[in-house]
C-alpha cells in the first residue's frame, strides 16, 4: 500500500518542510521503503550555508523507521509512540554531500529488534541504483519520568 506525503506527516510528529519523506512505496511487518526527492529543494530545513551534508541521510533512515512504527501501530490499532533516536552505529556514507544527485533517494529499512519501548533498526539510502548511506538506529520511546521534558521549579 503506498502512502503520500500527507499521509505520511500523519504517522510522524515532523511538519511541513521537516516531513523528508514523499512517499512510501511499501512495507511489511519488517520492512519499509519509501521515496523522496527533497534533498532537491533548496529550502530543505537540513541544508547549512547551501549545502546537504551527508550526514542528513541518517535522518532521512530515522523518518522511514518512524513511519514504519506509525503504520505498525495504526495496523494494531493502537497509538503511536514518539521515539528518540539514541544511537547511529556502523554508518558509511559513499557520498560527501547530497548535491549534484539529480534521482530520487529510495530509503529502505529494516527494523532488526523491537524490545519493550525500544527498536533497533538498519537503513540504507539508495540514489541511481547506488547505495549511499547505510547503517543502524537504535530509538527508545520515553517513559514517565525517564527523558521528559525538564520542568523550571518556580
Amino acid at each position: 500500500m503506498a502512502l503520500n506525503k500527507v499521509a505520511i506527516a500523519s504517522l510522524i510528529p515532523h511538519a511541513g518542510t521537516m516531513c523528508l519523506l514523499d512517499e512510501v512505496v511499501t512495507w511489511d511487518n519488517t520492512h519499509i521503503h519509501c521515496r523522496t526527492r527533497s534533498h532537491q529543494d533548496p529550502a530543505q530545513p537540513l541544508r547549512r550555508h547551501g549545502r546537504l551534508p551527508a550526514l542528513a541521510l541518517i535522518e532521512y533512515g530515522a523518518q522511514a523507521m518512524a513511519v514504519h512504527g506509525g503504520l505498525l501501530a495504526h495496523a494494531a490499532g493502537i497509538a503511536t509512540v514518539t521515539g528518540l533516536l539514541v544511537s547511529a552505529r556502523n554508518v558509511c556514507f559513499e557520498v560527501g554531500t547530497l548535491e549534484g544527485i539529480d534521482a530520487a533517494l529510495e530509503i529502505h529499512a529494516k527494523r532488526l529488534l523491537e524490545s519493550g519501548g525500544g527498536w533497533l533498526y538498519e537503513f540504507q539510502v539508495i540514489a541511481l541504483q547506488q547505495k549511499i548511506a547505510a547503517g543502524r538506529v537504535a530509538v527508545i520511546a520515553p517513559r514517565d519520568g525517564i527523558l521528559a521534558p525538564h520542568e523550571s521549579a518556580q
